[in-house]
């Protein structure tokens, strides 16, 4: 009985933190979206009203849009530009240490103060970082976050900036693949190409998957730097599904309906994580088996 109480003991600050600031807000956000809520006055209760006038609403749908293509392109990129690079930070070169830490360094930038020197880096006139090395080369840089066409694109481009985490973790995966291995390949002749699709891929199968899952996660929750940049703008081109979401509970009130909203992303980010283990379970190599 002393055990049991000192195990509790020892947990109650964990379990305080659980219940009050994680299992309560979600609790109380599944009850919410079904309420009209504005903090000023008490929650009453609509029902589904909040969902349906979510699928009435043209920016939701825009908003939907705007975070399906992001995810289709920047994940996608992240994984290939994050293994590029891994490959890369793990040859044996003088200094390479050097080269690691500067490649990591930017995601430990904070999102506000990188998004900042982003908006100079994409500024549409000659000032910009971009668009005046562009010149150099005589090419007119787009406006970036001034042109509906290109604003999208610039976070896209911008979402590269912070791959260090992930190469972290690829670089982790491809020291831990048996050197015996490409001892083997080389003893049978095979060449770069080879060596990367039949023996670096499949072995890095467990590190890509898990990388996949967090990135699935993260790109459906964007947010801080389209606050920052581009405030969902131009004309709704960078209006993502979480910034809109914020939008709706903290600038209009509408908490029962950011609710809601809330609710939908939960699922959307389940489907495709769900979908995610069901392609690639049986494709996952792991060590030992």
């Amino acid at each position: 009985m002393s055990k049991l109480f000192l195990l509790l003991a020892f947990l109650f600050p964990w379990l305080v933190g659980f219940f009050v600031f994680l299992l309560g807000p979600i609790l109380a956000s599944f009850y919410l979206s079904f309420t009209d809520y504005d903090i000023l006055q008490k929650p009453v209760w609509i029902g589904f009203d909040n969902y349906k006038q979510l699928f009435n609403d043209p920016v939701f749908w825009k908003s939907l849009h705007v975070t399906f293509v992001y995810a289709f392109f920047a994940l996608p990129l992240s994984v290939v530009f994050g293994i590029s690079l891994a490959i890369l930070l793990n040859q044996k070169i003088p200094g390479i240490s050097i080269y690691r830490t500067c490649y990591y360094l930017p995601s430990i930038v904070p999102l506000v103060a990188s998004s900042i020197v982003w908006l100079w880096i994409f500024r549409g006139d000659e000032g910009g970082l971009l668009n005046n090395f562009l010149s150099k080369i005589n090419i007119n840089g787009p406006l970036w976050f001034s042109d509906p066409k290109w604003a999208l694109a610039a976070l896209i481009i911008m979402s590269l900036w912070s791959t260090g985490n992930s190469v972290l973790i690829y670089l982790a995966g491809l020291q831990d693949i048996p050197a015996t291995l490409y001892e083997a390949s080389d003893i049978d002749g095979a060449g770069f190409w080879q060596k990367l699709f039949f023996i670096t891929l499949p072995m890095l199968m467990p590190t890509i998957f898990f990388n996949l899952i967090i990135g699935i996660i993260s790109v459906f929750q964007y947010f801080i730097p389209a606050y920052v940049m581009t405030s969902g703008g131009p004309q709704y081109a960078t209006t993502f599904y979480s910034l809109y979401a914020y939008q709706n509970a903290f600038e209009d009130f509408k908490f029962g309906y950011a609710s809601a909203m809330s609710w939908i992303l939960f699922l959307i980010v389940v489907f495709f994580t769900w979908l995610a283990f069901k392609g690639l379970s049986g494709k996952i190599f792991y060590q030992g088996k």
